[in-house]
């Protein structure tokens, strides 16, 4: 019984946001909200003056209409809600960073250095250093963290002050390498997580959802690591 009134309830309230629709809410990491959309979503506003946006923070599951969420930014080893309609928005690339300064003081010229290094990792991934391992074939490191932040926002600020060396999303450091803040000694390469779209299914069609899904694909397609 309590099955069957979840899922009406679910169709009375997807019914109510088709004749009444309210703000388009996006949900994603506060990483990719400060390292990227906050960045860039003026340009999306410029577009499109007249879409309502909320915002939420969030990087684990959710239920699109009980969290009253329209569209999610996720990675692609969370499992999506059964009635997402997903789309792709390409690889992520990976390496570690530091600040210009460290890396005068620390010998980092090729990739089996980092073992000298203080590096630094996030609570979200911890398993980030061992990614990067395999993917730039060095999984005979040994590589220990010896400081951890609850963010990647945290890691990335840390390392731009010089506090060591911290593996992260290419996408993540754009600005902060563009700037200098930021130097990434061995380049990026693709990681094994893929970043993907959810859509909710009573929204797939709205326009303000269309036009956010397309500016989000643009957008992230003309990233340097895709």
């Amino acid at each position: 019984m309590a099955e069957g009134l979840a899922s009406a309830f679910t169709l009375i309230q997807a019914s109510v946001e088709r004749v009444r629709p309210g703000p388009l809410t996006l949900s994603c990491s506060s990483s990719i909200m400060m390292g990227w959309i906050i960045p860039r979503i003026g340009q999306f506003h410029e577009l499109h003056p007249q879409i309502e946006l909320q915002f939420n923070m969030n990087y684990d599951r959710i239920d699109f209409m009980r969290d009253k969420i329209g569209m999610a930014i996720r990675s692609s080893v969370i499992e999506p809600p059964e009635d997402a309609v997903i789309r792709e928005l390409g690889g992520e690339a990976i390496g570690p960073v530091c600040s210009p300064e460290y890396l005068a003081q620390v010998q980092l010229s090729q990739p089996k250095d980092p073992e000298a290094a203080l590096l630094l990792s996030t609570r979200t991934r911890p398993q980030a250093w061992y990614d990067w391992q395999v993917v730039a074939g060095e999984t005979d490191l040994v590589l220990e963290p010896r400081s951890s932040f609850d963010h990647f926002y945290l890691l990335i600020h840390a390392a731009a002050c010089g506090l060591g060396v911290a593996t992260v999303p290419q996408m993540l450091v754009l600005d902060q390498l563009a700037s200098g803040r930021l130097v990434a000694p061995f380049g990026f390469r693709p990681g094994p997580r893929r970043l993907v779209l959810w859509i909710a299914p009573h929204l797939a069609g709205r326009p303000d959802a269309l036009a956010l899904e397309r500016w989000l694909m643009q957008e992230m397609r003309a990233r340097p690591d895709n």
